[in-house]
């Protein structure tokens, strides 16, 4: 960053830490114990939808590398594309596997950024569910190397419970590293798994 970055305003983007998916275990503690959520076992990676025959390498690449896992107790890993044109590939493990489910999700990272397309990754998630059957999402930005928690309200209305958004940030500031900006805070309205 330069002297008329620092004049104009403007700020170093953050770099992508995929090392901070493994604070998602001992996060899911901290939801357990103080909100009463716990892992439903899903989670996904979302990303841009790129054409072309080395994005579809990759991809197939990593479906591959995930369902070579002879351990997986849930169904195969799904592809899937949301009403917004993006593409989500969807993990399904145990609730009680999350450091495995966690490690696909940082598989999947790892392999799109190392063939080259990181700036088409948008973000990662871990689903949520509590006793009265609310979900939860704590949602990984990759071009922030932050979480945050997405709360969407029960119905078919795009609603979101923002006092808990709110409550689970300062419980989970420990644990993870918080986005701080509210504004990142998109809502992920129909996400695969959540």
């Amino acid at each position: 960053m330069g002297l008329l970055d620092i004049l104009l305003g403007r700020t170093k983007p953050v770099a992508p830490d995929l090392d901070q998916l493994f604070a998602l275990p001992s996060a899911a503690i901290t939801l357990q114990a103080s909100a009463g959520f716990t892992p439903t076992g899903a989670g996904a990676v979302c990303f841009a939808t790129v054409e072309g025959a080395a994005f579809e390498q990759t991809h197939r690449e990593v479906q591959a590398l995930l369902d070579a896992d002879t351990d997986r107790t849930g169904p195969p890993v799904e592809f899937s594309q949301d009403d917004y044109g993006y593409s989500w590939l969807v993990s399904h493990r145990a609730p009680d596997e999350l450091p495995e489910l966690v490690t696909d999700l940082h598989a999947v990272n790892t392999s799109m950024e190392v063939n080259g397309f990181g700036p088409q990754l948008l973000c990662s998630l871990a689903a949520f569910t509590d006793d009265r059957d609310r979900r939860l999402a704590l949602v990984y930005l990759y071009k922030r190397g932050a979480f945050y928690p997405f709360a969407p309200l029960p119905g078919g209305a795009k609603r979101r419970d923002n006092a808990l958004e709110l409550q689970l940030k300062a419980t989970l500031a420990n644990d993870l590293r918080i986005e701080q900006d509210l504004s990142r805070w998109f809502p992920v309205w129909g996400a695969p798994g959540l």
